[in-house]
């Protein structure tokens, strides 16, 4: 995946002889496209990998959102930028000299596992050694710099190897220490949680159904963890998250052992008010990241060392099933008594993206790739009403949230898998910010379903302007400032399908599925009321002193009532 430039033409030239070459009109959409894309085919277990060329200057520092987002949910991304001749090189205390120049391995050295600049060629061990840290340990980006001269070198069949940095990660110790505490903490444990992360991948090591038969342990997601078990699972209890499906919160801060593993914890997972996070449970929380591990929130009483898969492997194979069956018949009463759609505000001749989304899951198939974007209120939205099934590939990105990820992401997910069907659903502020990569879908005549959910700008931008500063909008619809497509126009300038949809189209479910089942690519426009609102939430007050004060994530607005809160928070 590449856009052309003159700082890498040796590269392009070269790389055209060995590789399948897919041009993009942006780096950030050739960058987010490979991200996903590696992604897509590691959950699938398949070999192949893209890799990113993208030139000096401009070419690296607009790739960079997609290394970000890449670095910040460890996923495996070689990227190559270009660089002047040697000769052309800055000094120290220049700011540049060769046209284009710019130091694109100190940029990029925060956001990568590795990022360096090649001063001579690197070949055979040493260059698989640099490429493979990509997918080692943690995986995360890596980025190579080369010189347009040293591009250009002429080099022999047995050239000598390049010494290279020392960076090999170091092995993931082993946790047979902490085997005795896990065991004996899950016999003792009433009301245990699994909350699974996107450091486990259930294809590599399991079956759907041999999960709730082995453990008999309620099980539970990250956001990018979805794809590990079923809805239809029966020890599936939900989305944990700070916009997080309600009874979901509800049961995991009512469990007395959360074993998290192949998650990082962060804020959004245990809600800014962390300290209420599993105040009622011992936390243990298994990592491939030390640094994970030892961050000072939530608070933890056993901290392991290892890979995810490693250790639900070993949770498979050595823990008898535990005897919670009344916990698990308690989480069962919550989640029906809690739906995943609540009453919101939506104007009759709009669509509801949460009735929507969860429409959507019920006409799509197994083999179907579903990517919610990454921000606002079309990720949010499908993230609590999205019903999964087993097999389905969902990939997002909600480590970086970056508006404008979605159609890049999507198209990676095509290009690496053409047989299938990849449906995206984007707000329209974000699907306005990376809509130049439409041509790549034209060129490449990919089976992709754009759904964009049009509400007149940025709503969650709206709704916080309203809801913290009283309605005193800027920059986030049309009257505000903010321009928008008309999608209609769009589609006809690069030749693709285009519906817009009508309440009645969803409702029916034969229809809607006549939508999705059209050949190739198509934009859906879904109307969406700009005064949506977008509950359950957790809400935050302001105080005295201009900082904010967050709920628990059981405490989500609306409030529940009384007597449903007696009767399903009983342990809190």
């Amino acid at each position: 995946m590449f856009v052309a430039g003159g700082n890498i033409m040796h590269l392009l030239d070269s790389s055209r002889s060995h590789f399948k070459m897919i041009p993009f009109v942006h780096e950030v959409g050739a960058t987010i496209a490979c991200e996903y894309f590696n992604e897509f085919n590691y959950r699938n277990k398949k070999k192949y990998r893209a890799f990113v060329l993208v030139t000096a200057g401009p070419g690296i520092t607009n790739a960079m959102t997609g290394v970000a987002g890449s670095y910040l949910e460890s996923r495996e991304l070689l990227i190559i930028g270009g660089q002047v001749k040697k000769a052309d090189l800055k000094s120290q205390k220049q700011r540049q000299n060769g046209i284009q120049e710019i130091d694109g391995a100190s940029i990029c050295s925060p956001i990568t596992k590795i990022s360096l600049r090649i001063d001579k060629p690197v070949v055979g061990l040493s260059l698989d050694k640099l490429i493979n840290e990509s997918s080692s340990g943690r995986k995360g980006p890596v980025f190579i710099e080369m010189p347009l001269d040293v591009q250009a070198k002429k080099i022999k069949i047995n050239p000598s190897i390049v010494n290279l940095p020392n960076f090999s990660q170091k092995l993931i110790p082993n946790f047979d220490k902490h085997k005795k505490i896990v065991k004996s903490q899950i016999k003792k444990s009433k009301r245990p949680i699994i909350l699974l992360g996107s450091g486990v991948n259930t294809k590599e090591i399991l079956r759907y159904k041999s999960l709730s038969k082995k453990l008999n342990i309620p099980i539970q997601t990250t956001w990018n963890g979805i794809t590990n078990i079923s809805s239809e699972n029966r020890l599936y209890f939900g989305r944990p998250n700070t916009w997080g499906q309600r009874y979901a919160n509800i049961i995991i801060q009512q469990a007395d052992l959360i074993i998290a593993i192949g998650t990082g914890l962060g804020l959004q997972q245990t809600g800014f008010n962390w300290k209420s996070f599993g105040k009622s449970a011992k936390i243990i929380h298994v990592n491939i990241d030390k640094n994970e591990l030892n961050k000072p929130h939530p608070d933890k009483y056993l901290k392991i060392h290892s890979d995810g898969n490693n250790f639900l492997h070993y949770l498979l194979n050595e823990i008898d099933p535990a005897e919670v069956n009344d916990w698990i018949d308690y989480c069962a009463d919550i989640k029906k008594n809690f739906p995943l759609i609540e009453d919101n505000k939506t104007g009759d001749e709009f669509i509801s993206p949460f009735y929507f989304i969860n429409q959507l899951s019920k006409v799509l198939n197994k083999k179907d790739v579903f990517i919610p974007c990454s921000s606002g209120g079309a990720f949010t939205s499908s993230m609590q009403s999205f019903e999964q099934k087993s097999n389905q590939s969902i990939i997002t990105n909600k480590g970086l949230a970056s508006m404008g990820y979605g159609l890049s992401g999507a198209i990676g997910c095509c290009l690496a898998d053409q047989k299938k069907r990849v449906i995206l659903v984007e707000g329209d502020g974000g699907f306005t910010q990376n809509l130049q990569e439409l041509g790549t879908v034209k060129v490449n005549k990919l089976n992709l379903k754009i759904i964009i959910f049009y509400d007149n700008g940025y709503a969650s931008i709206r709704m916080t302007q309203k809801s913290y500063f009283g309605g005193d909008y800027v920059g986030c619809d049309e009257a505000s400032g903010l321009g928008m497509p008309d999608f209609k126009l769009l589609a006809k300038a690069y030749g693709l399908k285009y519906e817009k949809l009508k309440p009645s189209d969803v409702q029916n479910l034969s229809k809607l599925q006549k939508f999705i089942d059209k050949e190739g690519a198509a934009i859906i426009v879904v109307p969406v009321d700009p005064e949506q609102t977008y509950f359950p939430k957790i809400t935050s007050k302001i105080t005295k002193n201009g900082s904010m004060v967050s709920a628990p994530i059981h405490l989500m607005s609306p409030d529940v009532d009384q007597s449903k809160y007696k009767k399903y928070f009983k342990y809190i």
